[in-house]
């Protein structure tokens, strides 16, 4: 996006100009607030909101869980492909991506084309606690690796983050922050790169 397509509406809001509306991506690790973050930030900016995973769903006619257990994690991430390359067209839509979309370069690429990408961040034993934290974990979040728990997050981090950080416009560590404050350091940082 470039700095003709973002400008500061009178309530100190960041708007799109004219036909540009350019998506703007949620990228990170399950539990870093991606969905949270992403309906929030939609009506601060008068955007629409969408959870890729819930696109997923919807598609299969099945949870995340019981994809991977039917069908595999490279059905899976066919899918995943599939519905990100979809959303890319979306216009004023904040998009929560699933936190392994960006293993395919050619999401990478076409989110990275589309709009701004930004990656939230935060510590593994946070991201464990939120995780453990949340109801929905079981039927949406199955294990990727045979190491289960933090020991699984810090490993999968560890193959993530260069592809994270490699098409991120900007990060925001969310460690500590209420996803209010997120929705403001994204809000000032978009202005910033926009």
């Amino acid at each position: 996006m470039s700095p003709a397509d973002a400008e500061q509406s009178d309530d100190g809001d960041l708007s799109m100009k004219d036909s540009t509306h350019a998506p703007i991506f949620l990228i990170g690790y399950r539990g870093s607030g991606k969905t949270t973050v992403a309906r929030l930030l939609a009506e601060r900016l008068g955007y629409d909101w969408i959870d890729a995973d819930d696109q997923i769903e919807q598609r299969a006619g099945k949870t995340i869980a019981q994809i991977f257990a039917d069908e595999g994690q490279r059905a899976f991430r066919e899918l995943e492909a599939a519905v990100a390359a979809d959303l890319c067209a979306r216009l004023q839509t904040i998009v929560a991506l699933g936190g392994g979309a960006v293993l395919s370069e050619a999401t990478r690429a076409a989110i990275g084309a589309a709009g701004p990408v930004v990656w939230l961040t935060g510590s593994p034993h946070t991201l464990h606690q939120r995780l453990a934290g949340d109801a929905s974990t079981p039927s949406r979040r199955p294990d990727l690796t045979s190491l289960g728990g933090a020991a699984e997050i810090e490993s999968v981090l560890q193959e993530r983050t260069p592809l994270y950080r490699a098409c991120a416009t900007l990060a925001v560590d969310t460690e500590g922050k209420g996803p209010e404050q997120v929705v403001d350091e994204i809000v000032a940082k978009l202005r910033a790169v926009t």
